[in-house]
Order: C-alpha cells, then sequence, then structure tokens
C-alpha cells in the first residue's frame, strides 16, 4: 500500500508544528534565512536540535556549508516574519527586524526561543535535508509561540482558558 503525496499532505496539515525562521551567514558575510515547520530537539546529551530544509530551496547550499545557523521561534504576532522568510525573491533581511544575537547570528530579538547552533551533521531525507545542530546557545523569551496548523498560523490556546466542550483550535 501506498499513500499519495496528497494525502500524506494533508494529513500532515493536520500535526501542529512550530514556526520558526532560521538565520546563518556564509563565509562572505551574506545573511540567509528560511521559514521552517520541521524543527525539533534531538538529543539531551549532547543537546541536539534539527531542522528541515529542502534540497531546491535557494538557501540550502548556505546552510548545509555553514559552520553555525540560529532558530528563531516565532511569537504568535509574527506570521508577517513567517511569511516574508517564506517569499522567494525578496529581500528578506529588509524590514530589520533581525539583529547579531548569540553567535553573532541573525536573530529576532522578540523572538519566543532563539537557539545557536554549531552545524553537527546533515543528513539525508529524501527531498530535505535535515541540518542537525548542536545547540551551543539559547535564549528564552515570555510570549506565546507561533503555531501552523491546518495550512494555517494560529495561536495556541491553553485547554484551561477555553469553556468545558469548546474547541481548543
Amino acid at each position: 500500500m501506498t499513500i499519495t503525496s496528497e494525502e500524506f499532505t494533508r494529513t500532515m496539515a493536520r500535526v501542529p508544528a512550530p514556526v520558526t525562521v532560521a538565520t546563518t551567514v556564509d563565509a562572505s558575510g551574506r545573511r540567509w534565512g528560511f521559514t521552517g515547520s520541521s524543527f525539533s530537539s534531538l538529543s539531551l546529551a549532547p543537546p541536539l536540535v534539527l531542522i528541515c530544509l529542502g534540497k531546491s530551496a535557494s538557501t540550502h547550499e548556505a546552510f548545509t556549508t555553514a559552520g553555525s545557523f540560529m532558530i528563531n521561534v516565532l511569537a504568535e504576532g509574527q506570521a508577517d516574519i513567517a511569511r516574508r522568510f517564506a517569499a522567494s525573491g525578496v529581500d528578506r533581511f529588509a524590514a530589520g527586524d533581525t539583529l547579531p544575537m548569540e553567535l553573532g547570528l541573525p536573530g529576532i530579538p522578540e523572538a519566543v526561543a532563539r537557539v545557536a547552533c554549531a552545524l553537527h551533521r546533515v543528513v539525508d531525507g529524501g527531498d530535505h535535508s535535515v541540518l542537525i545542530g548542536r545547540v551551543v546557545a539559547a535564549h528564552v523569551g515570555e510570549d506565546a509561540p507561533l503555531v501552523y496548523y491546518d495550512r494555517s498560523f494560529q495561536r495556541p490556546v491553553s485547554v484551561a482558558e477555553t469553556a468545558p466542550g469548546a474547541a481548543v483550535w
């Protein structure tokens, strides 16, 4: 039995995911970034995280050859940043909302969390590369995170905040 790409995509759209912007700087000093939702912790000892990047992405070479990268977990009010870093053919850094942060990497000061990583390994993941980063610095903010669910940006709501029997989303 084989699942179609449409069935797989529709199924995975029902899985809530964090919205992140990954950033790096190449050897020439050029900043690179992309929006990603396939982000997860991987290991505690050593501290590792992973994020997936399409092999056809314009940022692929920069990230797979960089010595370090940063994951910015976006806050609920930062959907515009997610959209910009997902767009093609635009200067993703033009808005000026990234600043040199941990390791001197472009970071988003108001992000819910920032995780600065040394590139640990790049693993083949079909049409994506899995970037595994060893966490060397982190920052935790105060805001609620932005979540991607059912092909749209959402704000998570605590079950305690909802009325009995009400939908959480």
